[in-house]
């Protein structure tokens, strides 16, 4: 990258979010070493704006100040500016959001943070207007009185620096109990209690607004009915996801959640849409699918895997990051609706629609109309839905006329690992092959784009450019996507694959101290601190990804180290547990797959059907800690540990073994008898 502070460097960036900004007035730099050792030689603050491409109040910024000559003029004579772009670069992130924190702030996007040229955090806070307003000040008086603080008050400075980098070591410093005990399925069904009183009983979700999926949070409560029969977990779970798949965060033409609701009845929301959210959001769909059989649920997977195989593939088959908050310079423009427009594409159809999709003269959100079935939210009888689906495919065909929404078609290895393992549990759930078969291509992609010769993986790719260390999460989302893949296909390549990450994963990331894995490698890019954290975000924590990888692996490959590693990584969760266990769901729900995991083991030949009907069965109607493995007679064997090793075909028929704690039963070979005997296990 050529450095010059005396311009706009981001025509150097493959990131969409950067590249939004390569016309501005600011004089915006990459975040590099280079930057900040030429911050450090001009003795001049930092200004640091963290975002990314599908985000609303990113682009509010953007326009008030960024794109404003004076505001610019300010930035560029007052700080050396870095944009960074947080889904290609959550080391950073993560820093500074949690300094921001630590400030007493309430965290979100545009991040604004101000730091010292060695990038230490000093102050901080997310959108300011460009006038004071709302009781926030002015972003050009924020950005003056800071710099005279700089100059001025540098015993102020040191202060807050101390205080703040302190605290980010402390944080990533976890406390471990010496006993590292292990948590026992009574404590999850107490977490799970706790849980219960947070949900909202009546829309469903969490708290009030704004309201997210949460989706780790109600797999666990999920997990707890299939456990104990709770009736309340189970309304829980199944009210959330109904007012969700009726409400207006479901994109109800194109298929597909946003990312929050702003209201508590999940009518309005904040309208970009992330795979992340998507991937768990099929993943829990298809399980409580399987046991309750909802007609509405596999409607929603089954929509939402359609539009991530119609507008998220990226140029290399795998899956794109999202899709913007904003068309036009409007959030929502390309999703919402005046009457009028629905009136002139339907018809004499359109008194239908409006009656069931809460259509109105004045609207439901600022003048226009979000399609929602809030008001009407079970299905009717099939000749009526059958009307309204066909208004739906005429409403989408109209709406592609419109100008779309940006498309960050980065690929991330993370949350392509996440969609990948998602469209195989639908794929298995729904018999559906081809979902199976597009995640079989984006991880051939990643690995063939964004894996290195070591094994290593980097994290993004775009423009045929693969950037940054790969960090904790990447390798551990990967890993869990391969023995997703070995499931579906019993392809001996993907556990390879696997055992290979979580070696890096051991090589260059693991804390000695905790057992668990640093955000970071070793060699990475050093940064103020090394993130060793165990909670989740926006986006499953990868420490929490690993006790169900190890779980899988110790039972595939039959090595105790994988156990020992597994043990001590669950036990740096304990202390973490008795704290706070709101952020750490992934790993309770990687627990609970461990304390109750059903081996099911098909013995035959890949290539007949009588396996692949063994195969459907078990999919269709195993609970969520099923892990599947087929065995083909002539290409391998179990590991000796394993209960089934030695067991094979009966009579040359294919024939299923159902394995927990270490006893299996009796050889099944017919399809209808597994479904029952996987039904009553559930």
């Amino acid at each position: 990258m050529t450095l010059d502070l005396k311009r706009n460097n981001l025509d150097q960036s493959t990131s969409p979010y950067l590249l939004q900004h390569r016309d501005n007035p600011v004089h915006w730099q990459m975040w590099s070493a280079e930057v900040l050792e030429a911050a450090a030689a001009e003795d001049k603050p930092i200004l640091l704006s963290v975002g990314y491409a599908a985000c609303h109040w990113c682009h509010v910024m953007a326009h008030e100040s960024f794109e404003s000559e004076a505001i610019a003029g300010l930035m560029n004579e007052l700080f050396v500016n870095i944009k960074v772009d947080r889904e290609e670069r959550p080391d950073i992130d993560t820093i500074y959001m949690t300094a921001l924190h630590m400030l007493g702030e309430q965290g979100g996007w545009p991040l604004t943070m101000f730091l010292t040229p060695d990038g230490k955090p000093f102050w901080g806070g997310t959108y300011f207007p460009p006038e004071s307003r709302w009781g926030r000040p002015g972003f050009p008086d924020v950005l003056q009185r800071i710099r005279e603080v700089y100059d001025q008050d540098k015993d102020t400075i040191a202060k807050n620096t101390e205080a703040l980098t302190t605290g980010l070591r402390e944080n990533a410093t976890l406390e471990i109990r010496p006993d590292r005990p292990q948590i026992a399925p009574n404590v999850l069904d107490q977490v799970g209690q706790r849980l219960l009183q947070e949900v909202d009983s009546q829309h469903g979700g969490i708290g009030g607004a704004p309201k997210f999926p949460q989706v780790p949070a109600f797999e666990l409560l999920w997990r707890m009915h299939l456990r104990t029969g709770d009736i309340n977990a189970r309304h829980a779970v199944l009210n959330t996801l109904a007012r969700m798949g009726q409400g207006g965060i479901y994109d109800h033409l194109g298929g597909g959640f946003a990312r929050y609701s702003v209201d508590a009845e999940w009518l309005v929301p904040h309208f970009e849409k992330m795979l992340y959210d998507n991937s768990a959001l099929i993943t829990l769909m298809s399980q409580v699918w399987r046991k309750e059989g909802l007609p509405l649920l596999e409607q929603r997977v089954r929509e939402t895997a359609e539009w991530v195989l119609r507008e998220m593939i990226a140029a290399n088959g795998a899956f794109a990051a999202s899709l913007d908050a904003d068309s036009e310079g409007v959030e929502g423009k390309f999703y919402v609706w005046d009457e009028a427009e629905i009136d002139a594409v339907l018809g004499p159809e359109a008194a239908l629609f409006k009656d069931f999709y809460d259509i109105t003269p004045d609207g439901n959100f600022e003048g226009k109309n979000i399609p929602n079935r809030r008001l009407k939210p079970d299905l009717v009888d099939a000749e009526t839905e059958a009307r309204l689906a066909a208004a739906r495919t005429k409403l989408l065909a109209k709406r592609a006329e419109r100008v779309r929404p940006a498309w960050d078609d980065k690929v991330l290895a993370d949350w392509n690992g996440m969609m990948i393992a998602a469209l195989v549990e639908a794929g298995l759930t729904f018999g559906e092959r081809a979902w199976i078969e597009a995640a079989q291509r984006a991880f051939a992609a990643v690995v063939k784009d964004m894996q290195g010769e070591s094994g290593r993986l980097f994290h993004a790719w775009r423009e045929g450019r693969a950037r940054h260390t790969g960090m904790r999460d990447d390798h551990a989302c990967m890993a869990h996507a391969a023995l997703a893949l070995h499931e579906a296909t019993g392809a001996s390549h993907y556990v390879e694959h696997a055992t290979r990450w979580v070696q890096v994963l051991d090589e260059h990331f693991l804390d000695e101290r905790s057992g668990a894995y640093f955000f970071t490698a070793d060699d990475a890019e050093a940064l103020i601190v090394r993130t060793l954290d165990l909670g989740d975000n926006a986006a499953p924590n990868g420490n929490g990804v690993m006790i169900g990888v190890l779980s899988r692996l110790w039972r595939l490959t039959g090595d105790a180290a994988w156990r020992e590693r597994l043990d001590t990584l669950a036990g740096a969760f304990a202390t973490q547990m008795t704290k706070n266990f709101f952020p750490v769901a992934t790993a309770m729900n990687a627990m609970a797959f461990d304390m109750a995991a059903l081996d099911i083991v098909i013995a035959g030949g890949r290539d007949d059907p009588a396996t692949d009907a063994l195969l459907a069965a078990a999919g269709r109607h195993a609970g969520p800690d099923r892990l599947l493995q087929l065995v083909d007679p002539g290409a391998g064997a179990l590991p000796d540990s394993h209960p089934a090793h030695g067991k094979g075909p009966v009579d040359g028929k294919p024939a299923a073994y159902v394995c927990r704690e270490m006893v299996c039963g009796l050889p099944i070979t017919d399809p209808e008898s597994l479904a029952r005997e996987l039904a009553g296990r559930a």
